[in-house]
């Protein structure tokens, strides 16, 4: 389906009291070949870090490095200021900052910040809306946009990004409605399980199945193309990466033991990569070649996914 060159992501470092090793830690995925580091956002279950301040310093200290907020919860950033903040940071990295936005999900976060978690049709409306907003602001000129959630006149669209026509939008769903959105708007769709209020659970797994991917990225397509536009690149976690016996993933309780437990339905998915690193190298070639993914999150243990991208790149 595509021959579009292999790229991966890799998590943010965490933060530690010693700068110098989260630099150090940075220039080392990017020495490994990675395209782009992503940072999460979370305000809630023992994260640490602001996404735009590390994005931002994430960006100073490296040199080819792309950086992508995986993902920004649209419910605690005006599009507005959200456009400014990632054209700024596209000016001075040369053009390597991307935008990843979500409606959000984790109610531990808007219950920290006594922020209201609207019913999901409420969060999905209201980043469309967002979404007009900052397509308009890279687009240039002046911003003016009277709607339900925002209402901005005459918004000088400045600076102006490096990457044109804007830096890359990515839009993470699972639901059809997000899917939707996101092959609307969006330059890059992130494709996950729909995650419920028991976020990562049984429910969510069983949504990773070889034929739920291939359902979700008909969708995709076939919205992409009633809206007139290229079907948007793909990028995928893969949730359970096991590489010569490594477990580069995390395990998670009853969302990974429904995979382990269920293995017949997840060998052809690619939510599941288990082999040594030439079979890992085989199963992303078909993948990409039977579903049209170039673009994967395969986990935290670099030196293991190293290897594969040596063979890729």
């Amino acid at each position: 389906m595509s021959e579009k060159r292999f790229r991966f992501i890799a998590p943010m470092p965490r933060l530690a009291a010693d700068s110098r090793s989260w630099v150090d830690s940075l220039r080392r995925i990017e020495d490994y070949g990675f395209h782009a580091v992503a940072i999460s956002e979370h305000f809630s279950q023992g994260w640490a870090m602001s996404s735009l301040t590390a994005m931002n310093f994430a960006l100073a200290a490296t040199s080819r490095l792309r950086v992508i907020p995986l993902v920004l919860n649209n419910d605690l950033h005006h599009p507005a200021i959200l456009a400014k903040a990632i054209a700024t940071a596209d000016v001075l990295s040369d053009g390597r900052a991307s935008l990843g936005i979500g409606v959000g999900w984790l109610a531990d976060d808007y219950r920290a910040l006594g922020v209201a978690l609207d019913p999901a049709p409420v969060r999905i409306d209201r980043l469309a809306e967002a979404l007009g907003i900052i397509t308009a602001f890279f687009d240039g000129g002046t911003v003016t946009a009277h709607g339900r959630y925002y209402d901005i006149t005459g918004l000088e669209a400045l600076p102006r990004p490096v990457q044109l026509p804007r830096p890359p939008i990515l839009v993470g769903g699972g639901g059809r409605r997000m899917l939707a959105l996101a092959a609307r708007h969006a330059d890059i769709v992130g494709l996950h399980p729909k995650l419920g209020a028991g976020g990562f659970d049984e429910t969510a797994a069983a949504d990773l199945t070889r034929d739920s991917i291939q359902r979700k990225l008909q969708w995709v397509h076939t919205v992409a193309a009633r809206a007139g536009r290229a079907t948007p690149e793909i990028q995928f976690t893969c949730y359970d990466v096991n590489i010569a016996g490594t477990q580069v993933t995390p395990v998670r309780p009853g969302f990974s033991d429904y995979i382990a437990a269920h293995q017949e339905a997840f060998d052809d998915s690619p939510a599941s990569l288990h082999g040594d690193v030439a079979q890992c190298v085989d199963e992303l070639v078909r993948w990409r070649e039977e579903l049209g993914i170039s673009y994967w999150n395969l986990g935290g243990n670099l030196a293991a996914i190293a290897a594969i991208i040596a063979r890729l790149s």
